[in-house]
């Protein structure tokens, strides 16, 4: 069975700016790696169902998640603590934005979102005394038009790589960004009014 161990827990993902986000209301966490070499094939399959929605997928994509991390914790024989995940996607008229393949992958989205309004969904899995509790966070943001040298420029500048829809709002493409309404953190990779709940509601301090 989980016990809590004050603010400590397990992180399911490698990204640097989630752990930041966790940081900054008092959590302590380790990440929990899942593929440790390049070689090992994927441990979730993000390819999404006929006729999935995009809040359903990032639901069920973040589930799979919390759950992998569950097993890579058992695998490893770690000291049992609660574990989070969470997942995002931008989406575009309906359309999954993911990360974008390769360069010319990055072109085509941010020229996709350019001038045009879009929403991004972050899920937050957290797992706790047996039972997996999800949070979907939902913001709409609009682009201004961009320039096709802008777009190269960004690109140029490595910040779309490995972001969903191809772009890092906490980065320089924030210059391309009229309008949020939602949450900034969600689009950043995790919703801190959501996550907090989840760990609140499980008994896991913040701050």
């Amino acid at each position: 069975m989980f016990t809590t161990s004050g603010n400590y827990i397990y992180l399911v993902s490698r990204s640097v700016r989630r752990r930041d986000l966790l940081r900054q209301i008092g959590i302590k966490c380790t990440i929990l790696l899942m593929r440790e070499t390049l070689s090992r094939p994927a441990d979730v399959d993000e390819t999404p169902a006929p006729g999935e929605s995009p809040a359903d997928y990032v639901y069920r994509i973040t589930h799979t998640k919390t759950e992998a991390g569950l097993l890579r914790l058992k695998q490893r024989n770690l000291p049992v603590r609660p574990v989070l995940a969470a997942d995002t996607i931008v989406v575009l008229d309906g359309r999954i934005l993911g990360k974008p393949k390769n360069t010319g992958h990055a072109e085509e989205m941010l020229r996709a979102l350019s001038g045009q309004e879009h929403q991004v969904h972050t899920a937050v899995g957290l797992a706790f005394q047996g039972e997996i509790r999800l949070r979907l966070s939902t913001t709409t943001v609009r682009f201004r038009d961009i320039s096709s040298h802008e777009i190269q420029a960004y690109i140029a500048s490595n910040e779309a790589h490995d972001k969903a829809g191809a772009y890092a709002i906490q980065g320089k493409a924030a210059a391309f960004i009229i309008s949020i309404n939602g949450s900034y953190s969600g689009v950043v990779g995790l919703p801190l009014f959501e996550t907090a709940q989840l760990l609140e509601e499980t008994g896991i301090p913040i701050f």
